[in-house]
């Protein structure tokens, strides 16, 4: 009977019987009830049944602190489980099951240890020990109740709970054979004032770093009265198991560790520390925290058993080395460096972690560990490789971290195998190629290095000397910054290029500091090694030289304890090869030469004072430096100046005869009188000049010579008058020269733009040579073109002739254009150098091919005509990059018209007009097509769009019929930029049919249609725009969805611009709901991830709600973004349900059905995610069968959807319509034959009547789920009647 009971309960408490939150008030009695019943049943003792387990799980999940059961119902709960026997209670406590309910579990074993305590019963930790199988032990409960501690706040009581029911579990009169009176007195003083701790803070001010040591402590303490080594075997082993338990590491299995190492640290069984030892050393280590923990644990145990913990760290680290009995050979091959490795570094990690730990004890076993770290990487049984060595130097390095750290006690032990370590090191710095920086090996080595200065012994001269050369050659030498980023594969990989290589410079800085610390007198030796690097004809490595020569003189110069022993005796050659550098090309090499000049400067006047200090002599207060780093920026008389006083007789004669090398002279006087004789003659009779072209050879090898300048600027000013005389004589000299052309030709074409008559001269034949280029029957690229732009590049960007340019800037303009559209068809290497602009102080010189020197000249020409808002505008919309390319070259002369139209005066538009007006059908079809594209593109002004006399509408239309794309475009965009202009409302209007069959074209050609399309009816006059639009929106339609994003941009964006123009024409019943057809479309589209896409539907929904009356979505339409578009679909389609009529509803699903056979991917899952929106709001309940089944069968078409995604979107909906419109009526098919028997009951009719989604239908009955629901409460409470009597 017993069992029946039992058996059948069981069945009530497992079986789900609540079908509907509907009935809410009547289900909440049915637990009470049950538990009535429970209560009975344990009294009579069922609850210690075996099948009683289910039962207390089941009261023990209504316990939970986060149930939202009643509190009757916790309260009923709690006298339950007080009929528990206590071992069985504290065991569930500690279930990692019942976390949930861990409060108020402890709070009910607390009361029953508490209670037992006043009856004289055996407490838990009294007797339970001695069923360990049955219920848990003490050392687990033990260690389950510290490590609940470990976070106290957790569901606020989780410590206090904890303590208290370690605290109640154990009396001081224990009658226990291992847990003793002192334990029992221990605890008494330190869980009350552990459970202060806790009342007195807070989660936010408890210093949890504090608190764990606290419970360490209170470990600690606890182990040293308990003083059983039998039960601290149990406990560690428990430990250990929690440790091997833990999955993933964290905060828990830190403290765990932590445990461990407190618990082996009481113990005086050597034999035991050496077993646990051994044993944790075996756990896991693949994670960082792992390892940090074992070295933790170890670091601990090792403050009472150094000597055991470093012989077991010695005997475990044979695992590297031997290959007879090493684990690590028996793996997989792949996995065999890693878990090298990661040994390696749990065992450096450890030893690191007690020299923290040992206050000084260790470092008498230091050398010996620095012979087994050599052991480890000699005898290594694994392929030493890139990656081994890394993860080698990584656990060296957190090694000699420490020592680096504690130098001040290990500064007295000598570590002979410190200088096997360093050779080992400079051999694998040698190692690294110098052709890339693939890993950070040489820094991680130079570090090391640098760890271990001031350890004794100290490198001798010759180790120094090859360890500077060596990490110099294999630093300085590395490829250029952007050469390292151009060769990652990634931007991330290209930044971590950059920072590795700013730290191996700062550890080579470093290195060098700590060698200069070492032995100060040898500072000039890690200088002289620099000159190589300081005379490279490299950029980089000079920077990088010189970098580093700053950076330690000026080390050298802040040192407080400056040696006097301290000498330069190459001090000339030093400062003449600084003071080179100080004229440097690379402009932050001069700055760098100038710092380091400076601070060498600092070391002999603070080599000066202290030798004055020491003969007594008096220095004069208050007397100021007039010397400083900005002073000897390029400045070589006063760098040279303050050096003076410091050369001996040996030294300046050396400086003297190292700078005579460099020097060159010329009498200035005689040369400017030459020049400005010159300058005169050519003046008055430069048209009268013959040999002309020995003249300009002449004039070209003396420019080179280096003359003064103010000889130079006369030179110059000579030949810019002989230009203008002669131009056709000059000018294809200078042409003919090789390009680039070196500064002296640069020079000769800048000032050729100062003077009037010169300037227009020259810019006639360059225009000349630019208009009537030809690549018909030429097999290379002409380069007296490409010539002629240089030289314009050059002339205008000094050009001070603004009056000259601006005269001839309409022709200049069409000829540049013209020479570039040649230009980028001749498809020129981009490495092809043709020209070269000085990048100014401080940057490098900048470089042109044939394309960017056209491009250049291009922005030079608006800029020295004054029009500089041009250029911004073109910079602004990428028209540079638009004209370097033959495909979008007519687009780059689209944008770059549009800035002249907003930024030039109407004359100058007009100008431009005319002379485009004679090339529109050119028989050069580069230039037709730029003639054409600026005649259509200047009709955007109305200035020109209303100049007289110009047939422009019937040129366009001739465009648009023509076969070629670019025409068809380029007449569409002229159509689109007379609309905007008054008056043309009627013409364009009526031909709105024969644009219309443009709408399907290629991408650019219908998105300009659209556009063309759009001004017509946005710029339009009358009521007629109505009907304009209702003949255009079936085609547009489509387009909201088309699959190219330019297209449906544009489409979308057009609609609302549209839709706004309509609505200033009330529009009537036809035509909104032909407006509503374009509702679906665009919440489709609102759904895309585009943010260009999102914004333009957000516009064009506000627009559309603006027509149709949504006043209250107007604005959130209008500021939708990517963050909240979907929100806002959400309350679209709620608001569409709750305020539409079902059959305008049913009209819109049935339109989106026909999106779910799109052939793009997005449009079918944003439709199904559109349906799922309309239908959560819809009650199915109330729908018609028939209308239901429409719905899935349209749904069932895609379930077998291509893409993944689509498919679980749809499977998703489905099961949600289907659980939805049956629910209530399935709950009775889980239920056991006798159970469907006592809940059926006669059914009703339901008192509904159900709706057509798109058409009428008739009512359904009700459900039968309340009488069922009555029946069986009666029933329940007749069986506990029969209980309470029997």
């Amino acid at each position: 009977m017993k069992r029946e009971v039992m058996h059948s309960t069981i069945m009530v408490i497992q079986e789900d019987f609540i079908p509907s939150l509907t009935f809410l008030p009547v289900l909440l009695q049915v637990p009470m009830a049950l538990l009535q019943f429970i209560e009975l049943l344990s009294q009579h003792g069922y609850l210690a049944l075996p099948q009683g387990n289910t039962i207390i799980n089941y009261i023990i999940k209504l316990s939970k602190s986060d149930s939202s059961n009643e509190e009757d119902t916790r309260i009923m709960c709690s006298k339950i489980l007080q009929m528990v026997s206590l071992p069985k209670l504290v065991t569930c406590v500690c279930e990692p099951n019942n976390v949930a309910a861990f409060v108020p579990l402890c709070r009910i074993a607390t009361e029953m240890a508490l209670k037992a305590r006043l009856v004289g019963r055996v407490p838990y930790l009294s007797s339970f020990h001695c069923s360990p199988t049955e219920f848990i032990s003490p050392q687990r409960l033990l260690t389950y109740l510290m490590m609940v501690s470990q976070k106290p706040y957790r569901e606020k009581d989780f410590g206090v709970s904890a303590l208290r029911l370690l605290y109640a579990l154990h009396p001081i009169t224990s009658l226990h054979p291992v847990i003793h009176f002192n334990v029992g007195q221990l605890w008494t003083k330190m869980i009350p004032r552990m459970l202060k701790i806790l009342d007195d803070h807070t989660e936010k001010n408890l210093n949890q770093r504090k608190w764990e040591d606290k419970l360490l402590q209170f470990l600690r303490r606890s182990l040293v009265a308990i003083d059983d080594d039998n039960w601290q075997n149990h406990l560690i082993r428990v430990i250990l198991e929690n440790i091997n338990y833990f999955s993933d590491p964290g905060e828990g299995k830190d403290f765990l560790y932590k445990l461990f190492g407190f618990s082996l640290w009481t113990s005086r069984n050597e034999q035991l520390v050496k077993m646990m030892l051994s044993s944790i050393l075996q756990t896991s280590h693949e994670n960082l925290q792992e390892r940090e923990g074992i070295a933790a644990a170890f670091s601990i145990v090792s403050v009472r058993h150094l000597n055991i913990v470093l012989e077991q760290l010695r005997v475990y680290s044979a695992v590297l080395t031997d290959k007879e009995s090493s684990y690590i050979l028996r793996l997989e091959k792949e996995h065999q460096q890693k878990e090298w490795v990661q040994t390696c570094n749990t065992i450096y990690l450890s030893y690191s972690k007690i020299m923290s730990e040992s206050k000084g004890a260790i470092f008498t076993h230091v050398d010996d560990i620095l012979a087994l770290v050599l052991q480890h990487y000699h005898d290594c049984i694994v392929e030493k490789d890139k990656n081994l060595k890394l993860g080698y130097l990584n656990a060296l390095t957190i090694l000699t971290n420490i020592l680096n750290s504690q130098q001040y006690v290990a500064f007295h032990v000598k570590l002979p195998h410190k200088l096997a370590i360093v050779t080992v090191m400079v051999e694998l710095i040698k190692e690294e190629p110098l052709n890339s920086l693939s890993s950070p090996i040489r820094q991680k080595a130079m570090n090391i290095i640098t760890n271990f200065r001031m350890l004794t012994p100290l490198l001798e001269i010759e180790k120094r000397i090859e360890l500077l050369r060596a990490c110099f050659k294999s630093v300085l030498c590395l490829p250029p910054i952007d050469v390292l980023q151009k060769e990652a594969s990634s931007p991330k990989e290209a930044q971590d290029n950059v920072d590795l290589f700013k730290e191996t410079m700062q550890s080579l800085q470093g290195l060098m500091e700590a060698l200069i610390v070492e032995m100060p007198t040898r500072i000039q030796n890690c200088l002289e090694f620099m000159d190589a690097w300081l005379n490279s004809q490299k950029d980089h490595e000079r920077e990088r030289a010189m970098w580093c020569t700053a950076r330690i003189l000026g080390f050298a110069a802040k040192t407080d304890d400056y040696n006097m022993g301290t000498e330069f005796t190459q001090l000339g050659r030093l400062v003449k090869l600084l003071v080179m550098r100080c004229q440097d090309p690379v402009d932050n090499i001069c700055f760098l030469s100038s710092q380091a000049v400076y601070n060498l400067y600092c070391i002999l006047l603070k080599k000066k004072k202290m030798k004055k200090k020491i003969e007594g002599l008096w220095e004069e207060e208050g007397k100021s430096e007039v010397y400083s780093a900005n002073l000897f920026y390029k400045n070589t008389s006063e760098i040279a100046k303050a050096f003076a006083e410091y050369f001996n007789e040996t030294q300046l004669t050396n400086l003297v005869l190292t700078a005579m090398e460099e020097l060159t002279g010329s009498r200035a006087k005689v040369s400017l009188a030459a020049a400005q004789l010159m300058s005169a003659v050519m003046k008055e009779r430069g048209t009268d000049m013959i040999k002309v072209e020995e003249i300009v050879e002449g004039v070209l090898e003396r420019l080179k010579l280096q003359l003064e300048p103010s000889t130079k600027e006369e030179t110059l000013r000579a030949m810019c008058l002989l230009a203008g005389s002669n131009t056709h004589s000059v000018l294809p000299l200078l042409l003919n020269k090789p390009l680039p052309w070196d500064r002296t030709i640069l020079a000769l074409w800048k000032v050729f733009g100062t003077q009037r008559e010169t300037t227009i001269n020259v810019l006639l034949l360059l225009i000349g040579i630019l208009e009537n280029q030809s690549s018909e029957g030429a097999t290379e690229m002409a380069l007296q073109p490409v010539a002629a732009a240089c030289a314009l590049c050059e002339m205008l960007s000094g050009s001070l002739c603004q009056e000259a340019i601006q005269e001839l800037c309409p022709r200049l303009l069409l000829a540049v254009l013209h020479h570039l559209y040649w230009v980028i068809e001749q498809n020129a290497p981009q490495k092809m150098v043709v020209y070269k602009k000085d990048g100014g102080p401080g940057n490098k010189s900048k470089t042109f091919d044939p394309t960017s020197c056209a491009l250049e000249v291009l922005k030079l020409v608006w800029l020295a005509a004054a029009y500089d808002e041009v250029v911004e505008y073109a910079d602004q919309h990428r028209c540079w990059n638009l004209l370097s390319c033959p495909k979008f070259y007519y687009i780059g002369i689209m944008e770059l018209t549009s800035g002249i139209v907003k930024h030039c005066e109407p004359a100058m538009l007009l100008r431009i007009l005319n002379l485009a007006k004679n090339l529109l059908n050119s028989l050069d079809n580069r230039q037709k097509i730029l003639a054409r594209t600026f005649y259509a593109q200047l009709l955007w002004h109305r200035s020109v769009a209303k100049t007289l006399g110009q047939d422009f509408l019937g040129n366009l239309i001739k465009w648009v019929k023509e076969p070629n794309l670019i025409m068809q475009e380029l007449g569409l965009r002229g159509i689109s930029n007379l609309a905007l202009h008054p008056g043309n409302s009627e013409s364009l209007k009526s031909l709105v049919p024969f644009l219309r069959d443009f709408l399907k074209c290629e991408v650019r050609v219908t998105v300009q249609t659209v556009k063309a399309l759009r001004n017509i009816i946005y710029h339009g006059q009358g009521e007629d725009i109505k009907v304009v639009f209702c003949s255009i929106s079936k085609q547009l339609r489509p387009l909201i969805n088309d699959e190219r994003d330019q297209v449906r941009i544009s489409a979308t964006s057009s609609l609302g611009h549209m839709l706004y123009r309509v609505d200033k024409f009330k529009p009537g019943f036809v035509l909104r709901k032909e407006i509503y057809t374009f509702l679906v479309p665009l919440l489709l589209s609102f759904q895309d991830k585009s943010t260009e896409v999102v914004k333009a539907c957000g516009g064009a929904l506000a627009e559309w709600a603006n027509v149709i009356g949504w006043s209250s979505f107007t604005q959130t339409f209008r500021h939708t973004t990517l963050s909240d578009h979907i929100q806002v679909l959400e309350e679209t389609c709620k608001y569409l349900v709750s305020t539409s009529r079902k059959q305008l509803i049913g009209e819109l699903l049935f339109q989106s059905f026909g999106f779910l056979k799109s052939s793009q991917p997005f449009l079918r899952g944003a439709t199904v995610n559109f349906i799922g929106l309309i239908i959560e709001k819809i009650n199915l309940h109330n729908i018609h069968e028939d209308d239901v089944q429409l719905l899935l069968n349209s749904l069932e078409n895609v379930k077998n959807d291509p893409v993944e995604l689509n498919q679980t979107l749809v499977i998703s909906l489905l099961k949600n319509i289907e659980e939805y419109v049956n629910l209530g009526h399935s709950s009775t098919s889980i239920m056991t034959p006798l159970r469907r028997s006592i809940f059926k009951m006669p059914g009703r009719k339901a008192s509904r009547r159900k709706r057509r989604l798109f058409k009428t239908v008739k009512r359904e009955g009700d459900n039968d789920v309340s009488r069922r629901r009555d029946w069986f409460l009666g029933l329940l409470n007749s069986l506990y009647n029969c209980f309470r009597e029997g």
